[in-house]
């Protein structure tokens, strides 16, 4: 640093004594009277013109060099800007908002996978389904048990149509889900995951998200419908406020149990023809899964419709027409619950049991009592 402040005054004195030598009105000169006659400063370097520029240059590079880390900055959200351009300008394959496709007037709610092949686009390596055959009849309700990551979630993805196979179909009614309207399909399923999302807002205004078209007033009857049936009803109207109640930023001012009842009320309030309960009690206590399984219970005896239910724990699902064990992305084994926990069978199913590895050690000793 000293050796740069050297060579700057050096270059410096070496512009003026350039200059003196060049021109004489850039020397001081003594008059007839004695005074001394200073350079001409408007056409010959001066000391104050050296200074200038030499605290010209220093400073700017210092407040250059600060600027660097705000420069990579830059330099990275540049980078990164880019990249959210790029999912900006990407065309999805799978667009909700198009209107073509088939929209049936009828829905039974046979759902069937035929010959499926299926790996996440992050991992195309790693294939989840290699040829799964699956057939859920209308009205069924139907349990997926297995490992974790066996491909039990990943069937709701593609009736969902978060995702489409990469071979084979995903049929309702016999329709490819490819063919029919995206809007009008998930219209038809209602979901319910194991971590729900509430919005900031009224609890009615939670529940009516789930209807399809206007959720006014004309569809308060409907909101409370839903929710009496998913056992909701009574600690809504406790509130002061009662469907009015705001429910705090994703439902902060809910318990667990509460906050389910509602994702619940707003996955059934359009009446769908298919739901699906990804693993919905999973999360909560003893005592709040008790009183949400008690109102799934209700709502599967309220109306038959065809139900997927994907669970760890025994006591929500024992009760299905049909359980389906996945391993490996692949059915190995499918019956009653009674059927699958025969004193002889020697299954996936009953091995899971007792072993307790999937289905929690609560339930495991009443279900080989029961067997």
């Amino acid at each position: 640093m000293w050796c740069t402040y050297a060579m700057g005054l050096w270059f410096g004195a070496n512009l003026i004594a350039s200059d003196m030598d060049a021109h004489d009105y850039c020397k001081y000169q003594e008059d007839a009277e004695g005074s001394v006659e200073m350079p001409d400063s408007n056409r010959c370097v001066s000391g104050g013109d050296v200074m200038i520029a030499f605290f010209c240059v220093l400073f700017g590079g210092l407040n250059l060099g600060q600027a660097g880390p705000g420069l990579s900055a830059v330099a990275q959200a540049k980078l990164e800007g880019g990249k959210i351009f790029a999912v900006i300008d990407k065309v999805s394959e799978i667009d909700s908002s198009l209107d073509k496709g088939l929209a049936p007037s009828k829905v039974e709610g046979k759902l069937e996978f035929r010959n499926v092949a299926f790996s996440y686009p992050m991992r195309p390596d790693h294939a989840v389904y290699k040829n799964l055959n699956l057939i859920v009849e209308a009205g069924e309700t139907v349990a997926f048990v297995g490992p974790s990551g066996c491909g039990k979630s990943t069937a709701v993805a593609l009736l969902e149509r978060f995702y489409d196979p990469d071979g084979g179909a995903v049929s309702l009614d016999g329709t490819d889900l490819r063919d029919l309207r995206l809007s009008w399909l998930r219209a038809q399923i209602g979901l319910v995951s194991q971590e729900p999302v509430l919005f900031s807002g009224t609890i009615f205004d939670n529940i009516a998200c789930g209807l399809v078209g206007d959720n006014g007033a004309a569809s308060r009857g409907a909101v409370e419908d839903a929710a009496k049936l998913a056992n909701a009803h009574e600690f809504i109207t406790s509130f002061p406020g009662g469907y009015a109640t705001e429910v705090g930023e994703k439902g902060v001012q809910l318990s667990g149990g509460q906050k389910q009842r509602i994702a619940i009320a707003r996955a059934i309030v359009r009446d769908p023809s298919i739901l699906i309960l990804d693993e919905a009690t999973s999360a909560l206590d003893a005592n709040s899964e008790k009183v949400v399984q008690a109102a799934l219970d209700g709502l599967l005896q309220q109306k038959k419709r065809t139900t997927i239910i994907i669970a760890h724990r025994l006591s929500t699902i024992r009760n299905a027409d049909r359980i389906i064990v996945f391993t490996d992305g692949a059915v190995v084994e499918q019956g009653s619950h009674d059927e699958l926990m025969r004193p002889d069978a020697t299954g996936h199913y009953r091995s899971l049991v007792v072993s307790g590895n999937s289905l929690g050690t609560s339930a495991v000793a009443a279900a080989v009592a029961g067997s």
